[in-house]
C-alpha cells in the first residue's frame, strides 16, 4: 500500500534494515572487532542517530517506557560518560545516606520525590560497585522469597500460624532462617 502510494518500496525497508544492522554490527560485519572498538563505534553511532533527530542532551533517548530501576541505571550510565559521575563508590554511598535523611525529613507532599531520590541513589551505589541493579534486586527479591518461604514453614513446624504471631516472634524465625542459611553455608 505504501508503494502504490508512492511513500516506499519494501525494497527501501529491506536496505535500511539492512544497513542498520551493518552499522550496529561491526564486530560482525567490519574489520575491528575488540570489544573498544565496538562500544566506542555503537555510541558515536548512537550519538550521531540522537543527532539526526535534533536531540543535544547525553541523556536524550532513554526510553520512557523502561522499567523505573533500568531506566535509572541508563540515565545514570549517560550521565557518566559525560563525567557526571562519581569517582568512588563511597561518593554514591553517602548520598544514599543524605537522601534517607532527607525523607525522614519530608512532609507528606514531599515524601513521594524523597523516596524516589533515595532509590535512584541506591541505583547508582550499586552500579558503581559493578553490578546492574535489575540484576541485583532480582537476586534480593528471591532471596526474600526463600528466607519467607522458611519462616512461615518453620512456623508451621512449631504449629503456629505465622501470620498471627507478633513482629518480635516473626523476627526471631527471621533470625533462625538466617543461621540455617549460614551453617548450610559453612
Amino acid at each position: 500500500m505504501a508503494e502504490e502510494a508512492g511513500h516506499f518500496a519494501f525494497s527501501d525497508v529491506a536496505q535500511s534494515i539492512s544497513n542498520k544492522l551493518e552499522a550496529r554490527h561491526p564486530h560482525i560485519f567490519g574489520e575491528d572487532t575488540s570489544e573498544d572498538a565496538q562500544v566506542d563505534r555503537w555510541e558515536k553511532l548512537k550519538a550521531k542517530e540522537r543527532s539526526a533527530k535534533g536531540e543535544t542532551s547525553a541523556v536524550d533517548g532513554v526510553a520512557i517506557s523502561l522499567p523505573a530501576l533500568m531506566r535509572a541505571e541508563k540515565l545514570q550510565k549517560r550521565a557518566a560518560r559525560v563525567g557526571f559521575d562519581w569517582p568512588e563508590p563511597s561518593g554514591a554511598a553517602a548520598k544514599v545516606y543524605e537522601e534517607m535523611d532527607e525523607l525522614a525529613e519530608a512532609s507528606e507532599t514531599e515524601k513521594l520525590e524523597e523516596a524516589g531520590d533515595l532509590l535512584f541513589a541506591a541505583v547508582n551505589l550499586v552500579r558503581l560497585h559493578g553490578m546492574a541493579p535489575e540484576d541485583a534486586l532480582r537476586a534480593a527479591n528471591a532471596k526474600f522469597e526463600r528466607r519467607f518461604r522458611a519462616m512461615e514453614a518453620f512456623a508451621h513446624r512449631d504449629g503456629k500460624a505465622f501470620e498471627s504471631l507478633p513482629l518480635g516472634e516473626q523476627e526471631a524465625y527471621w533470625q533462625m532462617v538466617k543461621a540455617s542459611e549460614r551453617a548450610e553455608t559453612t
